[in-house]
């Protein structure tokens, strides 16, 4: 036996070793599908498979890197650097370079992202004279991508009664044209969309039969990673593909489908076996990351799901701490809860930072976390906010570097025609369009033949005009013998772009010309990367075909100490040894807009599956009983999924919530009789939910406009009665505060429940607090 397969339990070693025919490993969390996908393709070629022969495609670049390094350690990484390995859209649109011509497409197309796209889609809704409060662009850009994620093509549109009558009763009626328009604008700009690189796979692989014999006879293993969350154009490239060896491996976990909303289809792993003749089936069910307590609480959420693949995930780690569950009247004090908890820990069993992560529904959260960790002047990092490759002066550049590459590609020469400034209007570059659109070329092609047309402007803007496309001519003919660094550090200095953000001296002018330094750094990283790679120069197409298809998380070098923050959805995959999961709170998480039909609440319960097993040793549960949304302050309940974790699994830092039961009419509108003038022989309560075993004080009710009066005079009763602060506070005593950290006293004033402190705290300076309400602790 290899040696390298002695690593792997009997469950992982069985489909490891398993070579032919169609095969689904069913892995649960945590329990090391990666090992046994990177050992498989190890093991297929020391049994004389060719790596060339090899398709594994992932949903992450940083997934597939790791993988063919740790392949590279078993079989040699020349070897290994000819497999084909790579997320969906970087496989594909490898293809697609060298079979697009069938197309009518390019080799050196462009790939557009998100924004490309939408700002492309409002010039077209703005030509088109529609509304656009009613044609919102990122609306036609969720509904165009659906389309080509579901092979609506413009044509099966408008084939489509029920989809035109949607799109009209939607205010929408020339939705079809838009779609129509981008999709012709796409191509006369030799560019393709993220969905494009799957629709146009599919359109290629359908309509010339010898291109998918070729990839069908080239590709004889494939292997698929998170299978649960391709949608169907992914799901019909990769039977196209395994159709004539049917050597297909996937690998997945129906209970981490949480992409339903980008169209992915859990039905596509449910139903493998009905796709493929003598499928063999494996399950992975040992759980290696987490303590038995997070992945018994796990099991007794997700077990509540009716539609899932029967699988018992289980651990031989240990019982670890319970599951903390933590409850604040607001979601700054669960900020500051989260702050000073990830302190306390950090300081008592000396831990990096990087070893804590705060994972939340929906990006707007973060504000409330970062506010209290910043105030405890703990580092932090925001995945999934703006990424490097969007902020404008990198936009800029990779714009000049687009033009060279595709000179046709007008939202790229859109952006830096007149920037930095060089005297062409906005009224030139309307005219440039319409001339453009009306001989049917790319408006770089009208600029070349400027002295041949007639667009009705001067000969000083066509001078202007002239110099432009011989600057952009220049840098392609130094395209043909320069790597991409030298081009961009070329670039760079002769359009102006440094003397532009240079003539900016504000600290954030001086942040971008950091970030145009990053970018050449990363360009040449990249360049020096590349010498290794079989085949590669560093040339420019490679480099921007690698930041097309980047991520935030793509990026990240797992070197830098500090609390990740991010979504749910983006820590797939990840893994901390502590995690919070915040703002567990009903209509948040659940999320409102997921809760109208089972299907949907069964996804949201996934996603907090996915949540908690992101945990390896403890896991924090945290809500709040108001919440700000839109400026309001909005009272909150528990969410359902704490309620559904078995209780043993579970710690209530806070006495344990009541479900509430919220009344469906307001009492207000029953007139005034007094209570008491009606007696019953017994009140009555309807019970729309079992109560817990334990019943809420009334000072940690809701802070509801009703009762903050109670909430207040309740805290206040306590702080004396329950010796909530410390009468015997003396200056000089050295003290902690839940929001400030620790500080001195430096003076005292009033008696009793009137008593000040004046205490000069290390975060936040001096400050005057009544000490009832400060819940100070004496330390020294």
């Amino acid at each position: 036996m290899e040696k390298y397969l002695s690593q792997l339990n009997e469950a992982q070693y069985a489909p490891t070793v398993q070579v032919n025919g169609p095969m689904i490993v069913i892995a649960g969390a945590g329990s090391g599908k990666t090992r046994v996908l990177t050992y498989r393709i190890a093991y297929l070629m020391h049994k004389g498979v060719d790596s060339f022969n090899i398709l594994a495609l992932t949903f992450t670049n940083k997934a597939a890197r790791e993988m063919k390094e740790r392949i590279g350690q078993i079989v040699g990484e020349s070897e290994a650097k000819n497999l084909w390995m790579g997320t969906f859209h970087s496989v594909f649109a490898r293809i697609l370079r060298v079979e697009g011509h069938h197309l009518g497409f390019p080799s050196n197309f462009t790939i557009y992202d998100t924004q490309d796209s939408q700002k492309l889609l409002g010039s077209i809704i703005k030509e088109m004279g529609l509304d656009k409060d009613i044609y919102k662009t990122k609306q036609c850009y969720s509904r165009i991508s659906s389309y080509k994620n579901n092979l609506i093509t413009v044509k099966a549109y408008f084939k489509n009664p029920e989809l035109m009558e949607a799109d009209a009763m939607a205010r929408r009626p020339k939705m079809g044209e838009i779609y129509q328009e981008y999709v012709d604008r796409c191509f006369k700009a030799g560019a393709m969309d993220f969905d494009d690189l799957l629709l146009r796979t599919n359109e290629l692989l359908t309509r010339f039969p010898q291109v998918l014999a070729k990839y069908q006879d080239k590709f004889r293993y494939i292997l698929v990673d998170e299978y649960q969350d391709t949608n169907h154009s992914q799901y019909l490239i990769v039977r196209a593909l395994a159709d004539k060896f049917q050597n297909i491996c996937v690998v997945g976990d129906d209970a981490q489908s949480i992409y339903a909303f980008r169209g992915a289809n859990i039905s596509n792993i449910l139903n493998f076996q009905k796709d493929y003749d003598d499928v063999k089936e494996y399950r992975l069910e040992q759980n290696y990351r987490s303590t038995k307590n997070i992945v018994n609480a796990a099991n007794s959420v997700i077990e509540k799901n009716k539609t899932k693949l029967e699988k018992i995930v289980w651990t031989a780690n240990d019982e670890g701490g319970k599951i903390k569950v933590h409850r604040s009247l607001t979601d700054g004090d669960e900020g500051r809860f989260v702050a000073s908890t990830i302190w306390d820990t950090k300081m008592n069993e000396q831990l990096k930072n990087s070893e804590f992560a705060i994972l939340y529904r929906t990006n707007s959260q973060s504000r409330a976390m970062e506010d209290a960790l910043r105030k405890r002047d703990i580092p932090y990092r925001i995945y999934g906010g703006l990424s490097f490759y969007q902020r404008k002066e990198i936009k800029d550049v990779l714009s000049y570097l687009r033009l060279i590459i595709n000179p046709k590609d007008e939202e790229a020469l859109k952006r830096v025609i007149n920037y930095p400034a060089r005297g062409i209007g906005q009224t030139t570059v309307d005219r440039l369009t319409v001339a453009a659109n009306g001989y049917k070329r790319s408006i770089f092609e009208v600029i070349q033949n400027i002295d041949k047309v007639d667009i009705g402007i001067n000969s000083g803007a066509k001078n202007k005009l002239r110099d432009f496309g011989l600057l952009i001519e220049s840098f392609q003919v130094m395209n043909e013998t320069a790597n991409a660094f030298e081009l961009a550090e070329h670039v760079v200095k002769v359009t102006g772009l440094v003397k532009e953000i240079n003539k900016d001296g504000t600290p954030e002018g001086v942040a971008k010309l950091e970030n145009v330094e990053e970018l050449l750094n990363g360009i040449k990283d990249f360049v020096e990367g590349q010498e290794e790679v079989v085949d590669s120069r560093g040339s420019l197409p490679e480099f921007l075909e690698d930041v097309a298809l980047a991520t935030d998380l793509d990026n990240d070098k797992g070197d830098d100490d500090r609390v990740a923050l991010m979504t749910i959805h983006l820590s797939k995959g990840l893994e901390f040894n502590h995690l919070f999961i915040v703002g567990l709170e009903e209509d948040l998480f659940p999320s409102a807009m997921s809760m109208n039909t089972r299907s949907e609440l069964e996804e949201e319960r996934r996603l907090f599956y996915v949540a908690l097993t992101r945990a390896e040793k403890q896991a924090y549960l945290t809500y709040a009983l108001s919440r700000y949304r839109w400026g309001k302050l909005v009272d909150s309940e528990p969410s359902r999924f704490i309620e559904e974790i078995d209780d043993q699994y579970l710690e209530y830092i806070t006495p344990k919530e009541e479900m509430r039961i919220n009344p469906m009419l307001s009492a207000d509108i029953f007139g005034d009789v007094e209570p008491n003038k009606i007696r019953f022989k017994k009140a009555v309560t309807p019970q729309f939910k079992k109560k817990t075993e334990r019943s809420v004080p009334e000072k940690y009710q809701a802070a509801t406009p009703k009762n903050l009066k109670k909430v207040s005079a309740a805290k206040q009763d306590a702080s004396t009665a329950d010796g909530l602060f410390d009468t015997n506070l003396v200056v000089g005593n050295i003290v902690t505060h839940l929001r400030f950290g620790k500080g001195q006293v430096l003076s005292l004033e009033g008696k009793g429940t009137d008593t000040k402190a004046e205490i000069k705290f290390d975060v936040g300076g001096t400050k005057k607090l009544l000490l009832r309400f400060a819940k100070l602790n004496v330390i020294g």
